[in-house]
């Protein structure tokens, strides 16, 4: 008696707890969010490194062209 007691006790606790987990649909799908997230800031780190670039060559160039007078 005692023992199936236990058991049964057990696995209601077992079942309650794995009830509350984070799906791991759930987990993938955060995961998905936050990667999206990091892309879309690399994308943009991206473009403003070309930018900065940009800017630097054409100063490099009008600093060429002036000196060059």
């Amino acid at each position: 008696m005692n023992k199936s007691l236990a058991i049964a006790l057990m696995l209601t606790a077992t079942l309650g707890l794995s009830a509350c987990d984070k799906k791991s649909e759930d987990k993938a799908q955060d995961a998905q969010e936050h990667s999206q997230a990091a892309q879309k800031d690399l994308d943009k780190a991206a473009t403003e490194a070309n930018k900065a670039n940009q800017d630097s060559d054409e100063a490099a160039a009008a600093k060429a062209k002036e000196d060059s007078k």
